[in-house]
């Protein structure tokens, strides 16, 4: 397990390493994140998005 030393440092380095990025689900809440990215590794992220367009408004 790391400490939180170390994990500050990891992301702190992708923060530099990666200055731009950004999420490209879209998403209200952690919950519907957790979600998007579940469905995610079965499919590309535009689909992810049209799917859960309509998907989030019935949770």
């Amino acid at each position: 397990m790391l400490t939180l030393k170390q994990i500050e440092y990891v992301v702190n380095t992708m923060g530099d390493m990666y200055p731009d990025a950004h999420c490209e689900l879209i998403h209200d809440n952690p919950f519907e994140l957790v979600i998007a990215v579940a469905l995610s590794a079965q499919c590309t992220d535009a689909l992810v998005n049209k799917v859960t367009k309509n998907l989030f408004t019935k949770i």
